[in-house]
């Protein structure tokens, strides 16, 4: 699997220890920064990370700043990214079987390292599991606003 990963200053340290465990795991991982501590914006890197999900099928993104948050907020602005905010592994296996999620997003300071990598672990193996989700996804996807689209009242 590819996996596109990107952080601010302060999910860099757990971004450092996901893309490690990632590599063990057997995954092709390409870093979309930052590359060190020092202060950023997360627009910067989470941008990059959400594009690339949205234009390769076969790309996953994982996300990580203080919370989380700021993060997802900004992948889901690109249309065909499912950014999903997970403090669980049940969270996290429920976003990909039931949303189809394909962006991860994990609060650095929310939890432990160790349970952000099993929250990465369990959403890895999940797979979408179609059916009624798969309706509900097309309706979500569906509602999309395009820049110059005005959404329906």
């Amino acid at each position: 699997m590819r996996i596109e990963i990107g952080a601010d200053h302060r999910g860099y340290e757990l971004k450092s220890r996901l893309i490690e465990w990632l590599r063990e795991q057997g995954h092709e991982v390409r870093d979309r920064g930052c590359d060190r501590a020092e202060s950023c914006d997360y627009p910067d890197h989470a941008l990059p990370v959400a594009r690339s999900v949205a234009v390769e099928s076969d790309t996953l993104g994982v996300l990580v700043c203080s919370n989380g948050i700021g993060m997802s907020m900004v992948a889901n602005k690109v249309p065909g990214v499912r950014a999903a905010l997970c403090a669980t592994p049940a969270m996290a296996s429920q976003s990909r079987r039931h949303n189809n999620a394909n962006v991860l997003s994990l609060g650095a300071e929310l939890v432990s390292p160790e349970q952000n990598i099993a929250i990465l672990e369990v959403w890895l193996a999940a797979s979408f599991e179609g059916g009624r989700h798969a309706r509900r996804v097309e309706k979500m996807m569906a509602r999309e606003c395009r820049p110059a689209e005005q959404p329906d009242a």
